[in-house]
């Protein structure tokens, strides 16, 4: 089934909270809508397709077609000795989806517990937390070619995976493919993934079952981050920043960065955006009661009376990129897409 709203309010499918609307919201319930819905979209009106608005921010009304999936099923679809694929619809709340593979026992998805998003839009921003990102167990990705108007499946070597990117991402693909459904491969058998420094100091032992997981990754996010449904946000705001092992070095010599946490990875060093942001003095910053950043962790800025606009956003987050680069010699970049 597909209903459509003109002049739709996006307040409620965004987790900022930004009172914007597009000129027609179309959500589907299954993924044979998707051709129909495609065919009747004329030639020259912009779309674009959202999950649950989680990591985006709308900088103003979206005049074109806003497309949102409501496919809810899950459903396991093969189980060799201790793996166990589950597919999930692109519209499963991620957070819902983690809750039953743990009840399960199926261990893979339980580091990712909390993040606000749905299942499509996971596997298209390769969410990630606690030392695991959603492509450590995604097994392929289906969705909707809308340039061969086919339905494919594509596998997750195929996906060109990242740190919070994808081919689905990718300018050449950008808008190309409508990720209807997402299957995961988890484990029957033990996998926890504990190397993460938060993680480590709670499990002297290794964790019997992913649900322990679930409830300390649940107990450190939030101690630190809001909920969006009560404090809106988009969450880490800012990627973590990858820099190169000599400006590292040169950054790491000054004093008063001695104690900077760092991870090295594919090209470079990572480091926390939020010590960052942290030292430049922006955390618990507010400018009354429109803009914040959270006080607890300085990557998230809210709006905490939901009487923020775009611009309000988008000055804050210029002034903290300039104070950074001016103090730190760095370009922080926006984890958040905006639109």
């Amino acid at each position: 089934m597909i209903k459509s709203h003109h002049n739709f309010d996006l307040s409620a499918h965004n987790t900022f909270a930004m009172k914007v609307k597009c000129g027609c919201f179309m959500e589907y319930d299954s993924a044979s809508d998707i051709p129909f819905i495609m065919s009747s979209i004329r030639k020259g009106i912009d779309f674009m397709h959202i999950g649950a608005g989680s990591n985006i921010l709308f900088t103003s009304d979206y005049p074109g077609i806003v497309l949102h999936s409501a496919i809810k099923e899950i459903n396991e679809v093969e189980r060799t000795g201790n793996e166990v694929l589950i597919e999930a619809g692109s519209g499963v709340v991620m957070d819902h989806l983690i809750a039953l593979t743990c009840d399960r026992g199926l261990w893979g998805l339980e580091n990712l517990s909390g993040i606000p998003g749905e299942v499509g839009a996971s596997a298209v921003q390769n969410v990630g937390a606690y030392g695991v990102e959603a492509a450590d167990v995604i097994e392929c990705v289906k969705a909707f070619d809308t340039v061969t108007s086919e339905f494919v499946t594509i596998p997750v070597a195929d996906c060109s995976y990242g740190y919070r990117d994808s081919i689905f991402k990718h300018s050449n693909c950008k808008g190309r493919y409508i990720v209807h459904a997402v299957i995961f491969r988890l484990s029957s058998a033990p996998r926890p993934v504990t190397s993460y420094p938060a993680l480590r100091d709670r499990f002297a032992t290794p964790p019997s079952s992913p649900l322990e997981v679930r409830r300390a990754v649940t107990e450190i996010r939030d101690t630190k981050l809001p909920d969006p449904a009560v404090v809106p946000s988009a969450g880490s705001f800012f990627k973590n920043p990858v820099i190169s092992r000599e400006q590292f070095d040169r950054l790491a010599s000054s004093p008063e960065c001695a104690d900077i946490t760092h991870y090295d990875t594919d090209g470079g060093v990572k480091i926390p955006a939020a010590w960052l942001i942290d030292r430049c003095g922006w955390k618990g910053y507010s400018d009354g009661s429109k803009v914040a950043v959270w006080h607890l962790q300085p990557l998230v800025i809210v709006n905490p009376c939901r009487e923020a606009t775009p611009s309000d956003v988008i000055n804050l987050e210029d002034r903290i990129i300039a104070s950074v680069k001016e103090r730190f010699g760095i370009t922080l970049v926006p984890e958040v897409e905006h639109i």
